[in-house]
This record gives C-alpha cells, structure tokens and sequence, in this order.
C-alpha cells in the first residue's frame, strides 16, 4: 500500500554541500541548534510545572501521566515517517512545518482550561517534534561537508542542547518559584517564532527525491512505535505484569517485527535496509539506543532526593543539577579535538567508562551525605561522560549517506534515541521499585553506560574504518 508523489526530478544522489558564506553557514547551524535546543528545552519546562498545571486543570495521577505519554506516543510514533517525508517534500519545507505544529501547541497549552485539551496540544507537540527533528538533523548533513566541518557542527548542536537543558532548569525553576505555571509552558514560543522567522533565508531547500510513501510501513511503524513506547512508559508506574504492559510491549514488538517483514519487500521503504549494512553503523545505533539511559536516571532521582528529601525547591535543585549540562557543554565544544587525536573508539570508549564510573558513585548516594563531595564529582563525570558518548555514534550512523538516505538515517538515530529514553526509564524505575531505593537503579544505569561501552570496542580501528568510506 503506498501513496505516489509526483516529482519533476529525477531520482538521483543530492549534490554535495553548496559552498557558502561563513556567515550564513553559521546562521544555519544556529537555526538547526535551535530547533534541537527547543525541543530538549521542553522536557524541564513540563517537568518542572506538572505538579503546578496538575492542581490548577484538576488532573488526576492518570491525567497528568497523559500529559508526558501523549508527546512520547506521537513522537515516538511518527519519527520515521517524519524523515522519509523530508527526503521526498524537500527537508526545509518539513522543518518548518514541525517547528510550526510545535511552536502553536506550545502557544496554546499554556492558555488550556481543561487537561484533555492539554494532552491534546501535547499530541500535536509530539508531532510536530516528529518532523522537525529528524529534518533537522538531515539539514545539517546536506549543510555540512562529512568530515571536520561536520563533527564541528554536530558538537555545536551537543553543547546548544547541553546549555538549553540547564537553562531550561533554571528559567523553569524560577518561574515557578515566582509565578504561574503557565508562564513556564510559553518558554518555547519566542525560540520557535525565530526559527521559523530565519528558516527560509538562511536554509537552503534539498532536492525532493522522486519516490513513494509507503503507508503500509509508515502506519506499521508508527503503531508499533507508539504501543512499544507507551508499554514502557506504563511499565515506569506499573508492574511488568500488568495486562496493558504486556499487551502494548508485546504488541509494539508483533507490530514492528511485521513492519520489518515488510520493509524487506517494499520498493522504497521508510528505513533504508542499505543502511544496517555496516558494522560500526549498527553499533552507533545500540550505543545511542543505551546511553539515554544511563543519564535519565539522574535527572529522575536526584529530582525527588533534593525536592522530597531535602525539601530543596524547584529552583535550587535546578542549580544543583546545572553541573552536569555546563559540563557536557563545555566537554561537547573540545570533543571534536578530542575525537580527531584519539579516535572515535577511545572517546566514546572513555565517555562510556565515565558514565558508568559516574552512575556507580551515585548509587552509593544515602540521605546524609553532602552535595560537595558526593553529588558534584558524579555530575561533572557524567556531563563528561556523555559529551565523549554523543558524537563519535552520530558522526558514524550519518556517514557515507547517498544523498536521499539522509532523512531516512537522520530518523532513525532519532528513532533510536527516543526508545533508548522509555526503555531506560522503565527500566530505572522498575528496578527501584523493586529494590526500595535510588541504589538499584543507579547500578542499573551503569549497565545501560557498560552495553555503550561494549558497543565501543566492538567498532573497527580507525585504519580499518577508513580503508572502508
């Protein structure tokens, strides 16, 4: 089952990078930036004002649970089709119209009287995260040359993300400590209004790539996606046994191992099979499918710690956790240096090591201890940690892309990223809950940074990897 679009182009590589200015070169990568540091942006903004929008739209725990799931299913949903969209629509026209879904349902929801409303706007959010993000990222790679220009780029986009998290910690944390929760839902808008405002002039339109959507894949993904990613979600809250668990995890699995029975067959499929040709391609997959979760757990348990522990408020346990985005912002911008010198197996090897050594001292965490000397050191190893585990897999999942492949490999690591958060939080959680205490699910982040380590060494040496571009 797949839809035609007509296309006056032949099928054929994009060209490479058009040559341009310094200037607007860096206007690009600033409006590429700032669509990812948008989105990373809005997960403390919703975070931090639930408990607030909870007690003034009257949600019950189920209702403000929705408010988080609603994003996470049709983002999660939608990421592939979002990419193939781009190679064949042109990618700047699909951006600009996921930051604009995005951008209006953050105008919107902070203005919403009921919560159904809410999750509703919170849906078209996701979705509009779904375009934007992988088109994103393709925009990049179609921008920047593969080799040092890149990486360069990549990094940038690492650190703008590292800052808006902490930014986004403290201007939420702030807002909330001295005024409406709804203040805190609008920190978006001022930052998509500008994207789009820029887009056009300083993004170049790719060529549209002559193929087909193919709906049966598209909807089998997406429904996949969505019942995989709610089935973990639910399972943060719930036991593993529970009927809606195991219906929606099972049926996610069902769902997506159709899907992929399915790509094998289709003419112009949403994921590229050429693409999971390549070892270490493959391996920048699994590593960015494990490190989501060997950091979702500090934000999730030092939270409660600091605010249900200490009775610290929003806003200091927002300066509390700021080490760890300052410090993977400043590792991100040295990381390409880094990477040139030692190779992308060492760094993302020593970053995979430091994740885990990071995740092991906090699980040591008790009541009485001092944030100095125990918090602080961890922080800083994990910030480290993870800037040396982001771009080495990114650089090395987009590499030796034909040109209509870009979206495609852009949402997939997307793709990749997303189900590696639901899963490393299921799984932080259920251990938790099992064990009592923040212990076991620490221990249980060091083992998601250990399977990104494995992923590391298994990569080939750099002589070898570059015997084969």
């Amino acid at each position: 089952m797949t839809a035609q679009v007509s296309e006056q182009s032949p099928v054929r590589a994009a060209p490479g990078p058009r040559v341009r200015s310094r200037a607007r070169g860096a206007a690009a990568l600033a409006v590429i930036a700032g669509c990812n540091a948008m989105i990373q942006l809005d997960d403390p903004i919703v975070n931090i004002a639930l408990p607030g929008l909870r007690e003034g739209l009257g949600l019950s725990a189920v209702g403000a649970s929705w408010v988080i799931n609603a994003y996470l299913l049709t983002f999660g949903g939608l990421l592939l089709l979002g990419g193939r969209a781009g190679d064949i629509l042109g990618r700047r026209r699909v951006f600009m119209t996921g930051v604009a879904l995005f951008t209006a349902a953050a105008a919107l929801r902070g203005a919403a009287q009921s919560g159904e409303f809410l999750v509703a706007l919170r849906a078209v959010q996701g979705a509009g995260a779904a375009l934007a993000a992988p088109s994103g990222l393709a925009l990049l790679l179609s921008t920047f040359a593969e080799g040092a220009s890149r990486k360069r780029a990549i990094a940038v986009c690492t650190t703008v993300g590292a800052v808006s998290t902490a930014g986004g910690l403290l201007l939420a944390g702030a807002l909330t400590s001295l005024s409406s929760w709804r203040w805190v839902l609008y920190l978006d808008v001022p930052l998509g209004l500008a994207i789009v405002a820029l887009a056009p002039f300083v993004l170049d339109e790719t060529a549209r790539h002559r193929g087909r959507f193919d709906l049966a894949g598209a909807l089998l993904s997406a429904l996949g996606c969505a019942c995989l990613v709610y089935g973990l979600a639910q399972a943060a809250e719930r036991p593993w046994s529970d009927p809606v668990v195991v219906g929606c995890v099972l049926g996610g699995a069902v769902l997506l191992a159709v899907f992929a029975a399915v790509e094998r067959r289709a003419a112009q499929p949403i994921v590229v099979p050429r693409l999971f040709a390549d070892r270490d391609r493959r391996l920048a997959y699994l590593g960015t499918l494990a490190v989501p979760g060997a950091l979702i757990g500090t934000y999730f348990f030092l939270n409660q710690y600091f605010q249900g522990g200490h009775g610290w408020s929003a806003l200091t346990t927002a300066w509390a956790l700021l080490p760890l985005p300052v410090t993977m912002a400043v590792t991100a911008v040295a990381a390409v240096r880094l990477e040139r010198r030692f190779g992308a197996r060492r760094l993302w090897a020593t970053g995979a090591v430091l994740l885990v050594t990071g995740n092991l001292w906090l699980s040591t965490l008790s009541a009485g201890d001092g944030y100095p000397g125990t918090v602080l050191p961890a922080l800083v190893l994990l910030g480290v940690g993870m800037a040396c585990c982001v771009l080495p897999p990114t650089v090395l999942a987009t590499s030796r892309l034909r040109g209509d492949e870009a979206g495609a490999a852009a949402s997939m690591l997307n793709a990749v990223q997303s189900l590696g958060g639901s899963i490393g939080l299921a799984a932080l959680v259920t251990v938790s809950s099992h064990s009592g205490s923040m212990t076991g699910g620490f221990a249980t982040g060091a083992a998601f940074a250990g399977c990104a380590l494995l992923a590391a060494l298994f990569l080939r040496p750099a002589g070898q990897a570059a015997q084969r571009r």
